[in-house]
């Protein structure tokens, strides 16, 4: 398996930042847009050495062999735990030892959830064992569990229409797969919306357009003033087996025990290093992936292979003894599977400088082909990134694409600097590999 991804963050870090950073922002340039252009057109070699080098070169299955000792040697990386703590002074070290600048650690306050001990056991009309894995920071249930009648809807509106049945029952949620945005809603709210209607749980269809009897954790959220219950997901088997059996009018009976237990918040580290800008040091042009990962696989997709690409992207640059105008700084961020809170302080502490951060880039949509950038910025800088994109012709990724956000630097995106997610545009029907 190649990351091509990390060869076009690079080659965009590279070529975005020799044009004034009027081209991102808003503002009027003092310059034509004919005159960026030709600059632009001006790294046309240089493309071809980061090309050479990262694909064809002695570095191309590089950031592949590093990640693949890391998840080898730390396993997974829950936010809270011992494995992601050694994960960060790894990857501390390691890019020290790589040569990067300004390599230090910024100290963030994070979640800490256990999931314990789970089990689901469907006891009426059959005994049939569940698949199930509860989802972040659920509560659990009574040591002895629950035991309650099953109400299957397939939606939000099916049940407020069917609000009086759910009282005392387990609520297991068989929504239809549409598209990741959409349906995740369904395990993030699923909990709070069931619990609104006196359920003493749910379970929810894992958010997947495919599976082998497989189900997905992933992050979920209270409410305040909203009873909490808990919750897990099950597979999509599992739910479009009990909503046929509900169908035919079955009484269905789960027996449900969980032993996940919040802990409170401990301490833990965005990474940071950087290649200092040679003309404006004090402008960042910011790449980054998340460290942390559930406790149910090793995380080399979600996300040490974003974390690992954002790396690469700065290796390549000091490796080809090329020096940008503006500083490249990477940022491994900590706990993003709990909604992005590692990446919320580091906005609250850096958004003084907010004036500062020329384009803000993430990693965190997997390693499959792509075809371009996803891009969020004004129509002048979509029209300079069209053309640093045509530096990538030899690989065939050259297109712009709209609507670019990232659970880690919507912050930035939100408050108005250019945006440019990894998204990818290639990627075949698979979403059971996001978290």
């Amino acid at each position: 398996m190649r990351f091509l991804f990390f060869l076009f963050v690079a080659v965009v870090h590279l070529f975005s930042l020799g044009s004034g950073k009027a081209i991102y922002k808003s503002g009027v340039s003092q310059r034509t847009f004919q005159e960026i252009k030709e600059e632009i057109a001006n790294y046309e070699d240089v493309a071809k050495a980061i090309i050479n080098l990262a694909v064809y070169g002695k570095y191309q299955n590089r950031s592949y062999e590093r990640l693949g000792l890391l998840v080898d040697t730390v396993g997974p990386r829950l936010s809270g735990s011992k494995n992601l703590e050694k994960a960060i002074q790894i990857m501390y070290q390691n890019l020290q030892q790589d040569g990067l600048e300004n390599v230090h650690l910024e100290q963030v306050r994070i979640p800490h959830w256990e999931r314990g001990e789970e089990s689901a056991v469907m006891v009426v009309p059959r005994i049939h064992k569940l698949a199930i894995l509860g989802l972040g920071g659920s509560i659990g249930t009574p040591p002895e569990g629950i035991t309650a009648e099953v109400l299957v809807v397939a939606s939000f509106v099916e049940l407020q229409r069917r609000a009086s049945e759910a009282r005392g029952k387990i609520v297991v949620y068989n929504q239809p797969y549409t598209d990741y945005g959409k349906t995740v809603q369904y395990r993030e709210r699923g909990a709070v919306e069931a619990a609104k209607v006196g359920a003493v749980a749910s379970l929810i269809r894992s958010v997947a357009s495919f599976s082998i009897y497989s189900p997905h954790t992933g992050h979920q959220g209270y409410q305040d003033g909203v009873p909490k219950i808990p919750t897990a997901c099950i597979t999509i088997e599992d739910a479009e087996m009990m909503s046929r059996m509900a169908s035919r009018g079955d009484k269905i009976v789960i027996h449900l025990k969980m032993g996940a237990k919040t802990y409170p918040d401990t301490d833990s580290f965005n990474t940071v290093a950087e290649i200092t800008g040679s003309k404006y040091p004090e402008e960042v042009v910011l790449v980054s992936g998340h460290l942390d990962s559930w406790d149910v696989g090793q995380g080399a997709l979600d996300d040490g292979g974003g974390a690992f690409i954002s790396w690469e992207a700065l290796s390549l640059v000091k490796d080809l003894g090329l020096r940008p105008k503006r500083t490249l700084r990477l940022v491994l961020w900590t706990a993003e599977e709990q909604g992005g809170v590692g990446a919320s302080q580091y906005y609250e502490l850096h958004k003084a400088n907010i004036s500062k951060y020329s384009l803000v880039m993430e990693a965190d949509s997997g390693t499959f082909l792509p075809t371009g950038l996803q891009f969020t910025g004004s129509d002048k800088a979509r029209a300079i990134m069209k053309e640093v994109m045509s530096l990538l012709q030899p690989l065939n990724i050259t297109k712009v694409f709209n609507d670019a956000e990232g659970t880690d630097i919507n912050f930035w995106i939100q408050a108005g600097v250019p945006g440019l997610p990894m998204g990818n545009t290639q990627q075949p029907e698979i979403s059971y590999l996001h978290h």
